[in-house]
């Protein structure tokens, strides 16, 4: 049974036609596919423009243009290529080995790597931010770790029935560290767990990680965003980038805090890492980077200064990352990241 159509609708079909008639057909054919395009490229432009934001985008768009002067690209890139080239030339390389000597070197290996070493800078208390280990390596503490670290040099972690040794300082590391981070407290849950890295990058990565695979098992977020103050460490971008998180950067202060209100301002369903109470309020994870500061914070606190709340004492906190080989004294490629719970640490 056929429907009759409604008077309306065919008044509207009849003078559609007509304002449609005077138009080629192609132009009818192409108009919607023109328009489609444009709105796409708008769309386009206003992602980059919330992704970047306003200054960022005028600036890389600006770029861009200059670029596109004759000459100007040849010239950049001329440059840069003279930068590589510096930095490649930087070093002398004659006389280093390309392939496998034909005779052994025996005991003669040795003189050679103290021969080259000595060609090293004289580095003890004169480079911060590279050793943090002083005095004499055959005296003291130095001398210590030189000893203790041959002792292990040929173990493998991953035999826990073979090296139970290494087993049990791992976990006294971990356990010693979380202890000065709050794990003793009330307030942490006293559930505090984690396991040794090679070093800070790991230790964010993996906490990153966590904090993804937690999100997505407890919220079922499967495009996940994370907040960052623009002083954050490059190991949160090759986290987003490694682990397919979207990445938002907010300004920070003149005292180098981020800026909560800016960071709430980004928090949405997607957001798996963020800033104390925010975290809490949100129940999303928060990271503490204290790759830098973990050995000198919670002892700076003890002698008075007024260091903030700042470890797994604070609600929100769910990972911290700490660095035993910088002021924990350790040999390099040492670190620590810890979780709240075994639940955020088994995802």
């Amino acid at each position: 049974m056929a429907f009759p159509i409604p008077p309306w609708l065919n008044q509207f079909r009849a003078s559609a036609n007509s304002f449609l008639s005077q138009y080629e057909p192609i132009i009818l054919l192409i108009t919607p596919l023109f328009s489609l395009l444009i709105a796409r490229i708008l769309q386009s432009i206003f992602l980059v423009i919330h992704d970047r934001g306003l200054k960022a985008t005028i600036i890389s768009f600006v770029m861009t243009a200059i670029k596109l002067v004759p000459g100007v690209k040849k010239h950049i890139d001329s440059e840069k290529q003279k930068i590589v080239d510096k930095l490649q030339g930087s070093s002398n390389r004659d006389g280093w080995r390309t392939e496998l000597p034909k005779s052994g070197l025996g005991d003669n290996v040795l003189v050679q790597m103290r021969d080259e070493k000595q060609k090293d800078v004289t580095w003890q208390g004169k480079c911060s931010g590279t050793v943090y280990i002083g005095g004499n390596e055959n005296e003291g503490h130095f001398s210590l770790i030189n000893e203790a670290c041959s002792m292990f040099a040929h173990t493998n972690p991953l035999h826990l029935s073979v090296f139970p040794s290494v087993v049990r300082f791992e976990a006294e590391v971990v356990a010693m560290t979380a202890a000065i981070l709050g794990s003793k407290e009330k307030a942490s849950g006293g559930k505090i767990c984690g396991n040794m890295t090679s070093g800070g990058t790991e230790s964010i990565l993996l906490a990153v990680k966590s904090s993804r695979d937690y999100m997505n098992a407890k919220k079922g977020i499967t495009k996940p965003e994370m907040i960052i103050p623009v002083s954050a460490h490059s190991a949160y971008d090759k986290a987003a980038q490694y682990f397919k998180i979207k990445l938002w950067r907010v300004p920070v202060d003149k005292e180098y805090r981020a800026d909560v209100k800016a960071i709430n301002r980004y928090i949405n369903k997607n957001t798996i890492m963020e800033l104390g109470d925010l975290a809490s309020s949100y129940q999303i994870c928060f990271h503490v980077d204290l790759c830098l500061g973990g050995f000198v914070l919670p002892f700076a606190r003890k002698l008075g200064y007024p260091v903030p709340p700042f470890d797994f004492t604070v609600q929100g906190v769910t990972s911290i990352s700490v660095d035993v080989h910088k002021y924990g004294l350790a040999p390099k490629g040492t670190s620590v990241v810890l979780y709240r719970n075994r639940e955020i640490r088994k995802v």
